[in-house]
């Protein structure tokens, strides 16, 4: 049935959107002209949309998640697909594109939940053609394509998307009485493009993209990745404290009521809520204060487990922060927890569908396994920490042998080893950070 819901909605799908499609969208010059206009379109999204669609927008999430199986993401996506179907019979303008965005924004965000990524960036990139639709709009849907990217490794094309989205803001310019909602989604362009940077370990390249993210137009998803730059440096009081305004401003907003708020997919408001969460549960971790962390890291695990169910592969996510914390905890504390520990990286690995762990050949057969695995910084870390728990076992060191080769194959962080990853103290210079977002170690 959801499939079936699906192929109503995108008719136009290929049935993948590889980096190689994405890349040539990415760079398509609007079909109305090459130059350089300056359009002065309210960047507020909610400002200029028929208040109908957005009712529907808003009833379809409400449907997919109070039951958050596949049946009622279907019934979802007919709801959207009536909410589109209503909107091609209006006059095209302004507000009928504005709508159209927002649906397809509502539509990417619950495929991407249900693990339809590629039919998600399809549905993000339809909001490329209406380039009558708000700036906070446009701004949202880019952002949410660097977010999917950055998720399935594709740093390169993620890189071109963020630079797009920069060049959103060259093209428009404020209203009077906008300015806020101007500096708002020029921080968050400026900010994901940061975030890639973060990601490839360009600390100095990231620095350049968040410089005036102390400002007021700083929130959500701009800010929480400026706060895991700070905890990357190590700048633990400053990276606490926006972890924490993060988490006020958000915990009482919803995908699509906050205008300057808006975003879809991994990058919506709850999901930075649950980054934001755990990433100061991470901390607090890297801080000594355990039990706060696992309070913290915690709490961050029951909202995946609500929001994606308990199999999915988000939840994996948390809980190989979680294992990781009671490493450090047990390395600081000099105790012992490789039971709690073993148990949590083995549900781990088996919700992020780790590949099986076969034994080398001379043919680099770790190499190849590693490839293409999804999330492989989250795996690596999960098995490199699984390794390390295995290896103190007498009985069980070839076993933990094999896995840490596999890990380290796996590691692609161009900011510290897995070593250094999993080797965390108060005298690391470098500590990771996971972003539950896009998941994956910065």
């Amino acid at each position: 049935m959801f499939r079936a819901a699906l192929t109503k909605l995108l008719p136009k799908s290929t049935g993948t959107t590889n980096g190689a499609f994405l890349l040539r969208r990415a760079v398509q010059p609007s079909p109305a002209t090459g130059l350089k206009i300056q359009r002065f379109y309210s960047p507020n999204p909610l400002a200029n949309v028929n208040p109908v669609a957005l009712q529907m927008i808003n009833y379809a999430l409400g449907l997919a998640r109070s039951q958050n199986t596949d049946e009622s993401y279907a019934q979802a996506m007919l709801v959207l697909e009536q909410g589109l179907t209503s909107q091609s019979h209006e006059e095209t303008d302004s507000s009928t594109e504005n709508s159209k965005a927002m649906v397809f924004l509502a539509i990417s965000s619950l495929l991407s939940e249900r693990g339809n990524t590629d039919e998600a960036m399809q549905a993000l990139l339809r909001i490329q053609d209406l380039t009558s639709s708000s700036l906070g709009v446009r701004v949202a849907a880019m952002e949410a394509l660097v977010g999917l990217n950055l998720e399935l490794g594709l740093d390169d094309t993620s890189s071109v998307l963020a630079d797009k989205c920069l060049n959103l803001l060259e093209k428009e310019a404020p209203q009077n009485g906008e300015e806020y909602g101007y500096k708002v989604f020029s921080a968050r362009s400026k900010a994901v493009k940061g975030l890639v940077q973060l990601v490839q370990g360009d600390m100095e390249s990231a620095k350049v993209f968040f410089e005036g993210c102390q400002d007021e137009g700083c929130t959500g998803n701009a800010a929480l990745s400026y706060g895991e730059f700070l905890h990357a440096k190590r700048d633990f009081t400053a990276a606490k404290e926006i972890y924490q305004k993060v988490i006020a401003d958000t915990s009482e907003k919803k995908d699509f009521s906050d205008p300057y708020a808006l975003g879809a997919c991994n990058m919506a408001p709850e999901e930075v809520l649950l980054a934001a969460t755990c990433s100061l549960g991470q901390l607090e971790s890297h801080l000594g204060n355990f039990g706060d962390a696992e309070e913290i890291l915690t709490r961050a695990l029951k909202k995946a487990e609500e929001r994606f169910g308990t199999h999915h592969p988000k939840v994996g996510t948390l809980l190989t922060c979680i294992a990781l914390m009671y490493r450090q905890k047990a390395m600081a504390e000099r105790s012992s927890s490789l039971l709690i520990q073993e148990g949590l990286y083995r549900k781990a690995i088996d919700l992020l569908k780790d590949p099986a762990l076969e034994t080398d050949d001379a043919n680099g057969s770790v190499e190849k396994q590693t490839q293409n695995v999804e999330r492989r910084d989250i795996v690596a870390l999960a098995r490199g920490g699984y390794a390390e728990a295995l290896g103190v076992q007498e009985n069980r060191k070839a076993e933990g042998e094999r896995m840490k080769k596999w890990a380290e194959a796996a590691w692609r962080n161009r900011r510290l080893s897995l070593a250094e990853a999993l080797d965390i103290s108060e005298s690391s210079s470098k500590v990771p950070v996971v972003d539950a977002r896009i998941c994956r170690a910065l």
